[in-house]
């Protein structure tokens, strides 16, 4: 059975495109299903012209592959493209400061001596050259911001991990090219982007229905080569929208989107895919258009680089996010489970699993190729969007106030009547969990984020954590003021010689959550009951348990997952009528201990469970 790993040569495209080969053949059907995809977006006259630009692209892309790569894609298994083996870090290029070092090298240095047999993907967050919005708001796509680093940097990182890439095509920086073509009256760059002559071009009626992620106008205002212009900003008036409606907007970025792939993404984050396609008199989000062009990525990416993997990521109610799954063969691999983070949050504020149990049990598998993308923290903030049909308003309310209480700050988003509501809590996951100036001992503040974190280990699909979440940081209330942006609190750049005095100190914080957690998530990844295909049922045994239980599919060895969210010792019964397990002597993964627990006749199990006690159980044999 191949997995989705590769080694030398595999790992790496050609420089140079090779045209002494033949070129690669699309297959018919994926011809056809491109030229559908088209048609949908643009008419089947136009889509005709335009499908034999993108199979010219996926030629050009396809002839960079190393032999090697080709014939290790032969023996490839989609329903192994991620393993139990794979965890996901989160990271800007630049949170980590050396002066010996650019910020990239440095990353590799600390990579390459903290992350092995734990971590074996990075999501780099957008390292290309920006003006605002810590790297989304992109000037050059193709280009590594020299404050960075280089491609070479990129490369070496690429030697020892597997790479996640930003493909932020919503928009891109008012300081970039296209838009600067765009103002100088460049012919080829006039319908790049959606352009209004007054501010007032859309009607209230039609401001009321778009759904805003951000409180700040739709519609900015730029001078140009004919005069001033309004253009559609989504997020910020230095993030310029792309118009998808140019079918040339779509081809430059499927050319990105497979050039990212040739630099060493082996996954690719579309950030903010469903604002894409705009249509008045719509809400903007979640349109058929969109969806068609996720679709047509897919296509694109199955035929000619089919161990790449498309993420999306659409901060959106829990229903609506599940829908960029498509039917679970054709849209994408993976998807941010985004309401996960206020769930666990919600379990850990209130000592009690109940809500998160009822929601969890809702997760089916998508599909063999298919999957969640399971994190806590990230580097935004904990959205509270996704949550708001899970639990009720006052339940979002009380979440809110916690966190502010716990040194954190709410943002607010227009929902186009005039009125602002909670769109995320900006707090480190660390700082959402433990209170600063509580009166607990700092061993107990460290089991009940362990605890936490070990939810979004223990579930279906591919765990994430993020840079700050790997050390425990807690708040960075200076940054907020110097910057003034609540989500600075959870984006401090490290001095890498003080961070190393952390690791190295058995009495620090940061010592305690990377060894507590790393010994954690070194368990899960030689797990196979923890591979993303592996059944999983949801077991409500106690209001302060979150249990799953997950059962390899190979040899049918079920592993039970208890997390205790509260600071109480309980006693938890667990019948074998609901787990299907008749035996009381287990070994206890992450400790390694053989234990036996009491029993009745029927072999219903008594575990009694400390404070924010963690047990992964499988029988002994």
């Amino acid at each position: 059975m191949a997995r989705a790993r590769r080694k030398g040569r595999q790992r790496f495209h050609l420089l140079e495109p090779d045209y002494e080969r033949p070129l690669h053949k699309i297959p018919e059907e994926t011809a056809q299903g491109i030229l559908e995809k088209l048609t949908i977006l643009y008419g089947e006259q136009e889509a005709r012209i335009y499908q034999a630009e993108v199979l010219r692209l996926m030629k050009v892309y396809y002839a960079h592959k190393s032999p090697e790569m080709i014939e290790f894609e032969r023996d490839f298994d989609a329903n192994n493209r991620f393993t139990e083996e794979d965890v996901i870090l989160i990271t800007y290029g630049d949170l980590l400061h050396d002066d010996r070092m650019s910020p990239l090298d440095t990353l590799t240095y600390f990579c390459e001596r903290h992350l092995r047999g734990t971590i074996n993907t990075l999501h780099l967050l957008p390292f290309f050259p920006y003006s605002s919005d810590r790297g989304f708001a992109v000037i050059d796509f193709e280009e590594v911001d020299p404050r960075l680093g280089t491609w070479e940097d990129i490369d070496q990182l690429k030697s020892d991990f597997r790479l996640m890439f930003d493909g932020v095509f919503n928009h891109v920086s008012s300081k970039s090219k296209w838009f600067a073509e765009f103002r100088d009256g460049a012919p080829d760059f006039q319908d790049f982007f959606i352009v209004f002559s007054t501010s007032e071009a859309i009607s209230k009626e039609h401001l009321k229905i778009i759904t805003r992620p951000r409180p700040t106008p739709i519609l900015s205002e730029f001078s140009t080569y004919s005069g001033y212009k309004w253009v559609w900003t989504t997020f910020s008036p230095d993030q310029i929208d792309l118009n998808f409606k140019n079918p040339r907007v779509l081809l430059k970025t499927i050319q990105i989107l497979l050039y990212y792939i040739r630099r060493g993404s082996d996954v690719l984050r579309l950030d903010a895919v469903t604002y894409l396609w705009h249509e008045l008199g719509t809400h903007c989000v979640h349109l058929k258009e969109t969806h068609a062009i996720i679709q047509l990525f897919r296509l694109i990416i199955d035929a000619v680089a089919p161990v790449a993997a498309l993420i999306t990521e659409t901060n959106v109610p829990h229903d609506q996010n599940i829908t960029y799954f498509g039917d679970g063969s054709n849209e994408a691999h993976m998807v941010y489970n985004f309401a996960l983070p206020p769930m666990v949050l919600h379990a850990f504020q209130n000592e009690d699993a109940t809500a998160l149990t009822k929601w969890a049990s809702s997760l089916d598998q998508v599909s063999k190729t298919a999957t969640y993308f399971n994190f806590l923290d990230s580097h935004d903030g904990v959205g509270v969007t996704p949550v708001k049909e899970i639990l009720s308003a006052k339940e979002i309310e009380l979440m809110a106030w916690r966190v502010i209480e716990h040194g954190g700050f709410i943002s607010y988003k227009d929902d186009g009547d005039g009125n602002l509501s909670p769109y995320e809590m900006n707090i480190t996951w660390w700082s959402a969990i433990n209170r600063e100036d509580a009166d607990e001992d700092d061993d107990f503040q460290v089991k009940r984020f362990c605890a936490s974190r070990s939810i979004a280990l223990a579930l279906m699909g591919v765990p994430g954590i993020y840079f700050h979440g790997l050390l425990g940081s807690k708040n960075d209330a200076e940054a907020v003021i110097a910057e003034k942006h609540t989500r600075s609190i959870n984006r401090m750049v490290l001095d890498y010689s003080s961070l190393k005095e952390g690791l190295n100190n058995p009495e620090s914080t940061t010592y305690k959550v990377v060894n507590q957690c790393g010994r954690m998530i070194a368990k899960r990844v030689k797990e196979t009951a923890f591979h993303p295909n592996a059944p999983q049922d949801v077991l409500n045994l106690h209001p302060a348990v979150f249990c799953v239980k997950r059962t390899c599919q190979e040899a049918g060895q079920p592993l039970l997952a208890l997390t205790n969210v509260s600071g109480d010792q309980i006693v938890v019964e667990i019948p074998c009528s609901t787990t299907g397990i008749h035996c009381n002597r287990f070994v206890e993964i992450l400790s390694g201990d053989r234990r036996t627990f009491e029993t009745d006749k029927g072999f219903n199990l008594q575990l009694t469970m400390e404070p924010y006690d963690v047990f992964w159980l499988t029988p002994a044999k």
